[in-house]
């Protein structure tokens, strides 16, 4: 049997998973069960259908079936000097593409290349009658459906079952240099957003316990320039630092108990420092705040303290999911939330309940 016919094989069994209209929990690789509210139905895996369908290095595009293994696709970008720019968390080796896109998740250098969505073309997706649908295309160029696709990322599989993406790709700079300051929150965010506003290689911020780095990429000249501008020591292991901070094996995330809660709040990047008790550690120049609480400070005032400043908090890991994961939606945004779901998925099949509990 051809590989093709292995593969709509496959596709014929999803097809009959669907057909019997129960509830199916989409699932990869696995490594972000935790992610998002309590998984249900069951379990519907995509790993079967894997495999690099097209790769052109100078077009900067590549596509692959969504059980395809992260470790595979940075194996073959490697071989072209190239990358995804916005370094999605892998959270274990079996990460699948499927599962980076259904999760929307991005990594240190989001503020800077990109989030998920903007590096997504095309998608191929099996609604809940079993159709195929195709949107977007594989070039960059191609822009029909082009929203549809961008949709999909960070819909956690409610929408329905990703088959296959395709995704812009990024050459890897040619030099890049790890920078340190010690600083506290209010300077360095006043820092980033000064530097944010000026023509430097800035790919990467992070702030903690009054420590500002700050990771400078792209051509030698640029990165020799910015540090002989903006200073600061040079961190040695610096591809460890980012690498420990996108898989949230950071010091920070370090010691944190699985039921401990994490909260990740996006915040206007000029905001000012929360007043909130515990930990935090802020990316993206100042858009993304991670929190780990004191005490008992509640959902509720987590949330208005984000709302206030401009922005939302997300339950990220841990806590009570019972006072829901994802920030409350506005009732309009709520009844589009409800559209798209009927649209794509009128039977409630995929991953009931993984966003928000009532869709």
């Amino acid at each position: 049997m051809s590989e093709q016919q292995n593969m709509n094989a496959v596709l014929d069994t999803f097809r009959q998973r669907i057909a019997q209209g129960k509830p199916l929990q989409i699932r990869g690789g696995g490594t972000k069960d935790w992610y998002g509210q309590a998984p249900q139905g069951e379990v519907l895996d995509t790993r079967a259908y894997r495999g690099i369908i097209d790769y052109e290095p100078t077009e900067l595009v590549i596509t692959a079936r969504s059980g395809t293994t992260l470790a595979e696709i940075d194996a073959a970008l490697e071989k072209n000097n190239q990358m995804l720019a916005f370094e999605p968390p892998r959270f274990g080796g079996a990460a699948t593409i499927g599962g980076m896109v259904a999760a929307g998740l991005s990594g240190p250098t989001r503020a800077a290349s990109g989030a998920v969505r903007d590096f997504v073309l095309g998608a191929v997706l099996m609604d809940g009658e079993g159709q195929e649908l195709h949107f977007g295309g594989q070039v960059m160029k191609n822009v029909a459906g082009y929203d549809v696709s961008r949709l999909l990322t960070g819909s956690l599989g409610t929408l329905g079952l990703i088959l296959q993406v395709s995704l812009k790709v990024l050459p890897k700079p040619f030099a890049s240099s790890t920078r340190v300051f010690e600083i506290n929150q209010e300077g360095a965010l006043r820092l980033l957003n000064q530097w944010g506003g000026q023509p430097l290689p800035l790919a990467a911020s992070a702030w903690s316990n009054n420590t500002l780095t700050i990771r400078l990429a792209g051509a030698q000249a640029a990165v020799d320039a910015a540090i002989r501008k903006l200073g600061g020591s040079e961190l040695s292991n610096g591809d460890d630092f980012w690498r420990d901070l996108r898989e949230q094996e950071h010091a920070f995330f370090a010691d944190i108990h699985a039921d401990a809660p994490l909260w990740r709040l996006s915040l206007p990047s000029v905001a000012a420092p929360l007043d909130l008790p515990g930990r935090q550690l802020i990316e993206w120049g100042g858009a993304q705040r991670w929190l780990r609480p004191d005490g008992a400070l509640s959902a509720a005032a987590i949330r208005a303290a984000a709302v206030a400043a401009g922005g939302s908090a997300s339950l990220h890991r841990g806590g009570d999911k019972a006072v829901g994961v994802f920030h409350p939606l506005q009732p309009a945004v709520e009844k589009i939330h409800r559209n798209l779901k009927a649209q794509f998925d009128p039977k409630g099949i995929f991953n009931p309940g993984r966003m928000y509990a009532s869709l």
